[in-house]
């Protein structure tokens, strides 16, 4: 007998049964879930100068879960959305200002971002290759808790300032943002306990269709006095068409160069790690060792092949999505096929220019409410890593390991320029905080971290021992 549900029920794991209409609503349930933060990743991207589409990310996020599925034997209720990981990288593309980079078009930019994601995911199959050769725990032992926790704790903390910025365009509406997904997320219930973020989103959005429309007013980015709300761009655009990919193919194709794949590759450390935790915490969920049966390789080549894939045609990096985690717990219906279902909204909604429209034009002092708890949890996330992992930090090789991560990744906040023959490549904090960190874990002796693949309900990250 499985644990009783509140309403009595027993856990679904074919939802034929209930019916297709039922279906139809519980693939709708999943793209609900991760609908605020697929589509607010590009919102954040066009934030920082550099014009990620709506469209194109909700395309491959639909067509990367498909793929994942496929790879996984169609065994994993996984949803891949957007990945937070790599903001910080994409913010550091745009930064980007020596060498070839100097005046360079954003849309250009972001054409070699994309290549850095492209590199991204094939260390996503690289992994998955030496997993299946030699066994997941030996290839674990370089990528304990002690370094990826940091670096986790460290990409939430680098895009901090970016959430004060946006949300000081207009402090009262940010303030709204935050406020709705709090009182969601800890007093509400059922499918509103699911979907704060979008909550957090939709609800203010409203007061400011409202406010606009009596005046109010926000600070751009030149802290001039602009209205509120604008819907011109929403005005102009067609019900259909397709994405910037397809339409403009070349202007998308992603580029190459050593600096933009030193700047996104290494951020690949810690979104893996985030898919293991995610595919221990679904395996809890639904009372399967999936890291067994269909394989950690299997799940890594998913969602890596999938990441590459959306990076090659100008998409962000994918991620098995931990929202999706939470209604498998609400609902109680394990089925795969209802997060396929979400998948085929997504590539549905996708080819729809002005409901892209409609989301870009989400004022940014909501973006900036929203950022503040999504880039708090990133770090929280990192430092869950570390206490659910019990991360001995009376061990002085511990404490010297994070130690040294935490500065890299704050104390060289523009990162390290050098030149190799004409080519000028630029170190990220992130890179060196992970490149430090994986070599002293490496060098140091007392390691007494073993990585163990059994999933203990409850622990979502329970990768091991110390």
């Amino acid at each position: 007998m499985g644990k009783k549900h509140i309403t009595g029920s027993e856990p679904i794991y074919d939802a034929r049964r209930l019916g297709l209409p039922r279906m139809l609503i519980l693939g709708l349930q999943h793209m609900f879930a991760m609908f605020g933060a697929t589509v607010l990743v590009p919102i954040l991207v066009q934030g920082y100068g550099l014009p990620l589409s709506i469209q194109t990310t909700l395309f491959f996020a639909g067509i990367g879960t498909l793929f994942f599925h496929v790879c996984t034997k169609m065994k994993v209720p996984a949803f891949l959305g957007s990945s937070f990981a790599y903001l910080g990288g994409f913010a550091a593309v745009a930064a980007l200002d020596t060498g070839k980079y100097a005046g360079m078009d954003p849309a250009v930019k972001l054409q070699y971002a994309c290549g850095g994601i492209v590199v991204a995911g094939l260390l996503y199959v690289i992994l998955a290759a030496i997993i299946k050769l030699v066994g997941v725990k030996r290839v674990m032992r370089f990528l304990p808790p002690v370094v990826t926790g940091p670096i986790i704790i460290l990409i939430g903390l680098n895009l901090a300032p970016s959430a004060v910025t946006n949300a000081s365009s207009c402090w009262w509406l940010a303030i709204l943002s935050i406020a709705v997904i709090v009182v969601c997320n800890i007093w509400g219930r059922g499918m509103i306990k699911i979907i704060p973020i979008l909550l957090g989103v939709v609800v203010p959005y409203l007061v400011a269709v409202i406010a606009s429309a009596m005046g109010a007013t926000a600070l751009n980015a030149a802290g001039e006095v602009v209205p509120l709300m604008d819907f011109s761009s929403v005005a102009a655009s067609r019900i259909l068409g397709f994405q910037p990919f397809i339409t403009d193919f070349g202007g998308s194709i992603a580029k190459f160069d050593v600096t933009s794949i030193l700047v996104m590759a290494p951020i690949a450390i810690a979104a893996m790690m985030e898919h293991i935790g995610d595919m221990s915490a679904i395996s809890a969920t639904v009372g399967q060792n999936f890291i067994q049966d269909p394989g950690l390789h299997r799940t890594l080549i998913g969602d890596g092949i999938a990441t590459s894939l959306a990076g090659l045609f100008g998409g962000p990096a994918n991620t098995t999505y931990g929202e999706n985690t939470g209604v498998l717990v609400l609902s109680r219906v394990y089925d795969p096929k209802v997060v396929r279902l979400a998948a085929l909204y997504a590539v549905i909604l996708s080819f729809s220019p002005a409901f892209a429209a409609l989301v870009n034009s989400i004022p940014t002092a909501i973006i900036g409410g929203v950022s503040f708890i999504l880039y708090g949890m990133i770090s929280a996330i990192g430092v869950r890593n570390v206490v659910e992992n019990r991360v001995d930090f009376t061990n002085s090789r511990n404490l010297i390991i994070a130690a040294v991560i935490l500065v890299c990744g704050l104390g060289f906040s523009s990162g390290i320029t050098f030149s190799i023959g004409e080519a000028h490549v630029t170190l990220t904090n992130l890179a060196i905080a992970a490149i430090a960190g994986i070599a002293l874990n490496a060098i140091l002796p007392g390691k007494d971290y073993e990585f163990g693949a059994d999933v203990t309900e409850g622990r979502s990250g329970d990768f091991g021992r110390y």
